[in-house]
């Protein structure tokens, strides 16, 4: 029996992917968006729709605008598109600005004009979700609480959700907030498996930790909290992308991926994916990419998620660990 997601439990949205618009709007600069810019996020949202997807992730950074801006832009010549999809963005990262360094800020003020931001140029009157980005060790959760409180009186956001925070982060907010906290973004992939273990997710190129404390998986699926999987295909390192210096853990890992892809007859995307869908908190993943083919290969996900067994699920988490399991 398949089982249901938090988003759908509220009846936001029942895609099991999301496609992220990161990639929309051409360089990380102010030059314009050129029409190249918007023929690739096009072509990226028509394939996106065709694969089944109807979520889209934004960012008030991404591309310093220019992303919202296009995808604005698309909704302007399609009115009857918005209707049909759900739309999330973030706020709360600053970059630099004269003498200002690169910062987070949760302050009432710039969450609530952040939003009037995103509005502005996805040329829309509300947000089905907003999240705040990363942690801000700065936060004063009162004021966070006013802001949400504020927006989702005006109907410009129905509600709202956090991004790479642990369970302590979360419980800090809830506390103060009337509205329930509903995702829960964080990078996962089977590049990224220590969460599984030890809520530890271990970079095993560069050698570095990122803890989320205790128990965060958990926390989420306690409190139908949805997480979402950022960096979901791993960067492509185990569906088509050549690197010059991969691990022998991630060569094992890249042959095992394309052997179960053409024993199954699906793509490699699908098999990535679904390894990380087939986790019983029901992950979200959000898939970066704008290449429409790379799009399509993912849609087979959810299947293979649902077929994948045990073993071939600890076949591919041994693999990528490099080891074996304690």
């Amino acid at each position: 029996m398949r089982k249901t997601m938090p988003l759908q439990k509220r009846e936001i949205t029942n895609s099991r992917l999301v496609l992220g618009c990161m990639g929309f709007g051409g360089s990380w600069d102010q030059n314009p968006v050129t029409k190249d810019d918007i023929l690739v996020a096009e072509k990226a949202v028509d394939a996106a729709l065709s694969a089944g997807i109807n979520m889209f992730d934004h960012a008030d950074i991404y591309k310093m605008g220019k992303a919202e801006s296009i995808f604005g832009g698309i909704l302007k010549d399609r009115p009857d598109l918005r209707e049909k999809i759900v739309i999330q963005s973030k706020c709360g990262i600053r970059f630099p600005e004269g003498d200002a360094p690169h910062r987070f800020d949760f302050s009432k003020n710039h969450i609530v004009n952040s939003v009037d931001g995103i509005l502005k140029r996805l040329q829309i009157d509300y947000l089905d979700i907003l999240l705040l980005h990363r942690p801000d060790p700065l936060i004063e959760p009162e004021e966070v609480a006013e802001a949400f409180e504020l927006l989702k009186a005006s109907g410009k956001v129905r509600n709202f959700g956090v991004s790479n925070m642990n369970a302590a982060q979360i419980k800090l907010l809830s506390a103060y907030c009337s509205e329930p906290i509903i995702v829960n973004q964080l990078e996962m992939s089977l590049k990224r498996i220590d969460w599984v273990e030890h809520g530890i997710l271990v970079n095993q190129k560069a050698g570095t930790e990122i803890n989320f404390g205790d128990g965060i998986i958990e926390h989420c699926r306690l409190e139908d909290i949805q997480i979402q999987a950022w960096a979901s295909l791993a960067y492509g390192i185990y569906s088509g992308r050549e690197l010059d210096d991969i691990t022998e853990a991630d060569l094992h890992t890249k042959k095992l991926v394309q052997k179960m892809a053409a024993e199954k007859d699906t793509s490699t995307e699908a098999i990535v994916l679904g390894w990380l869908m087939r986790h019983p908190a029901l992950i979200q993943p959000i898939i970066g990419t704008t290449n429409p083919e790379r799009i399509n290969n993912c849609q087979d996900a959810v299947k293979q998620s649902e077929l994948m067994t045990r073993e071939e699920w600890y076949s591919l988490y041994t693999a990528s660990r490099g080891k074996k399991m304690p």
